[in-house]
């Protein structure tokens, strides 16, 4: 893998501080729809929740018709029963549902796991195989799939290359599923930062030890910027509060969150969970791919306001204290 030498990284760092790589001011973007919708608890009906969503969100069916659509779900650690870490079953199915209702020709299910090197540990434990198994959804581990070697589309960290999966690379429409989480290192998780279990630890490493020592933000954002996924869809139904992404407690949201432009479903997602997006590292330096002004992203189903609730963040993390809008 190549890297460029500490002295042009360093100057790179400096950059992205002054602003170098990202719009200065206020979002410079075309208002953008964000669909969030309640749900109080697995048993909804999410799959009808989903299909209003892209109903409001004018998600063209043409765009999903004989199509095949990768789900990238969390899946972090094995714990049976604890539904505050992963992605719901429940989600990730009624997801699958959607897409096969409007006429997707193929759906499956993909990841590449983290922490553990048993990425089907994981999907066994989190119940997500069951799941899937149910309905017949396939499920491919990243972490043994033949690898492309991508060009970095961003180039906020030294790796001039990205290997990624070639099922991902064949899929015609990439949705991240992600759960509403707080991170102690990156402040919140949500569709961005869950594209990390697209690459493999076969290259990166367990926990993707290279795409840390390259920085979280900036990680974050050159791997959103060369998948491109084309829809998010963040759990929040039950999410994570406290030492996350995996030492939280559980937090009771009760919604699921949609949008085609991850950054502004991960602004979104932030202000529901009382934390100011304009403080979240990634999602400053990723401003230059979508908005985050409120004012700038058209609100579908629910306002914040009416799901307003505030998560518990560690004490150093600057993101919970909300100042401005921006």
């Amino acid at each position: 893998m190549e890297r460029r030498n500490f002295l042009k990284l360093a100057t790179a760092g400096a950059a992205v501080a002054s602003g170098a790589y990202v719009f200065m001011g206020r979002d410079s973007h075309a208002e953008t729809p964000v669909f969030i919708g309640k749900a109080a608890s697995y048993q909804a009906d999410i799959p009808g929740l989903l299909k209003q969503a892209l109903a409001g969100l004018r998600f063209d069916p043409a765009r999903i018709a004989g199509k095949t659509v990768l789900l990238k779900p969390n899946l972090v650690e094995p714990h049976s029963g604890a539904g505050h870490i992963n992605t719901h079953p429940a989600v990730v199915a009624a997801a699958a549902e959607a897409f096969l209702s409007l006429g997707a020709g193929r759906v499956v299910v993909a990841e590449a796991a983290g922490h553990r090197r048993d990425t089907h540990e994981v999907l066994e434990l989190s119940g997500l195989g069951h799941a899937l198994r149910e309905d017949r959804i396939p499920f491919m581990d990243f972490n043994a799939c033949e690898l492309s070697a991508v060009t970095n589309a961003s180039g906020l960290t030294s790796l001039k290359k990205l290997f990624l999966p070639n099922p991902l690379l064949a899929a015609d429409l990439i949705v991240s599923v992600a759960k509403m989480k707080t991170h102690h290192w990156a402040g919140v998780t949500l569709s961005m930062k869950n594209l990390f279990g697209v690459m493999p630890g076969t290259v990166y490493g367990w926990p993707k030890n290279v795409l840390h020592a390259e920085g979280i933000p900036n990680s974050i954002v050159d791997i959103f910027a060369t998948v491109k996924p084309h829809l998010a869809i963040v759990d929040g139904i039950v999410g994570m509060e406290g030492d996350g992404p995996i030492m939280g407690t559980p937090k009771h949201a009760g919604v699921i969150v949609v949008g085609e432009n991850p950054v502004s479903v991960d602004a979104t997602c932030a202000r529901i969970m009382g934390a100011d997006p304009w403080k979240v590292p990634y999602l400053k330096l990723a401003r230059r791919y979508g908005p985050l002004s409120e004012r700038a992203i058209i609100q579908r189903g629910e306002p914040v306001g009416e799901v307003y609730s505030p998560f518990k963040f560690l004490d150093f993390i600057d993101a919970q204290r909300i100042k401005t809008d921006g």
